[in-house]
């Protein structure tokens, strides 16, 4: 049970990476109407994909420690 909350946090934390990352990126090209988002707010985005990265990492080292 404990590995596969591990696999599920770190699947959240891949889709949750990857849809703000986009949606900054983006917005930041200069094209808003493509992203996921439409570029509401940048700092929003920052702070999720920081969060993401943190949920990722410890997920992934919970998942290693787990023999």
């Amino acid at each position: 049970m404990q590995k596969g909350l591990c696999y599920a946090a770190l699947t959240i934390a891949v889709v949750v990476f990857v849809c703000f990352l986009a949606d900054l990126l983006m917005g930041l090209a200069g094209s808003p109407n493509l992203a996921p988002f439409h570029y509401a707010n940048m700092t929003i985005d920052i702070v999720f994909v920081v969060c993401s990265l943190i949920l990722g990492i410890l997920s992934w080292f919970t998942l290693r420690e787990q023999v």
